[in-house]
């Protein structure tokens, strides 16, 4: 009788468990179609993001990091340069920091050596990588191919990126600073991140992103950013002090390139979540409190 016992009670106590589980996975069903998760995932595969994360890396390498080498060489701070712009980017101390800046150390004549027939070069190929990310930010968004005399766009975004990156990397990188202070050059650093990637979304695609589309995304990528920061202190730090002691400099690329990748993936990822917050619920709230889902008199299609 005990056996008969023991075993009812391990049947109800299975069936309440199962009941429980089938509750909890109809919770988690009904919350991923409120919150439209199915939607944003189809975006991601079809947008094919880390194909485009793996592109912009590489692009990078070949046009924005040798035109912010040559910035760097004519700015008024040159013992810092692009190497303390990495490291801050990436979050780096110590050691790891140190093989950063013996990898991307200029020259003190990098701007003696170099013709402005190679500056134009740089300049041509960076605006095929500001053509590849406005073809990305496109696609996002449904929006037709702008017109190719439009090109402009891109030569202006592109020196509006590097810009952004000598100006938010500067403010970050001061040192010998109390709390209050440091805390004012984070927002600031902060402030020109959430600017730049929402006037330049709607820079780069003419104006046919609405400025209420178009902010989700550009919080989304700056905060992405941030946490990219973070996770950069945590895990590429030691794999760089790790990869430069067996692989020398070869090792510090790798590193630095998948970093990059991971730049890349949140820029994107950045735009697909601010299409997806868009569709779901800031084009109902705008039609609620305006009238129209357009807010300014433009947005993305349908």
């Amino acid at each position: 009788m005990r056996w008969l016992d023991g075993r009812v009670h391990w049947q109800a106590a299975l069936r309440r468990w199962l009941a429980m589980y089938r509750a909890v996975l109809r919770s988690t069903e009904q919350l991923m179609r409120d919150l439209h998760i199915k939607d944003l995932l189809q975006n991601v595969k079809k947008f094919e993001l880390m194909h485009r994360a793996l592109v912009f890396a590489a692009m990078a390498i070949l046009t924005v990091i040798p035109l912010l080498i040559v910035v760097a060489a004519t700015s008024p701070a040159p013992h810092r340069g692009l190497a303390g712009w990495v490291t801050y980017g990436m979050g780096l101390t110590g050691s790891s920091a140190d093989a950063v800046t013996r990898l991307f150390s200029a020259p003190a004549r990098v701007l003696g050596t170099s013709s402005v027939f190679s500056v134009l070069l740089l300049a041509v190929a960076g605006v095929s990588f500001g053509g590849s990310v406005q073809g990305g930010f496109e696609k996002i968004w449904s929006l037709p191919a702008g017109p190719w005399h439009k090109i402009w766009r891109q030569v202006v975004w592109l020196a509006a990126l590097v810009a952004y990156i000598y100006a938010s990397a500067t403010v970050g990188t001061q040192t010998h600073a109390g709390l209050a202070e440091t805390a004012g050059r984070l927002s600031v650093a902060v402030v020109l991140g959430v600017v730049f990637f929402w006037l330049g979304l709607r820079f780069l695609v003419g104006g046919r992103v609405s400025y209420l589309a178009a902010l989700p995304g550009a919080v989304a990528t700056t905060v992405g950013l941030a946490g990219l920061r973070v996770f950069s202190a945590f895990v590429f730090e030691p794999l760089i002090v790790r990869n430069a002691v067996s692989y020398g400099a070869l090792g510090t690329v790798l590193i630095v390139q998948s970093w990059l990748i991971g730049v890349g993936w949140v820029v994107y990822a950045g735009q697909l979540f601010g299409r997806w917050f868009h569709d779901g619920w800031l084009q109902a709230w705008a039609e609620t409190h305006w009238g129209y889902g357009k807010p300014d008199g433009e947005g993305p299609p349908g």
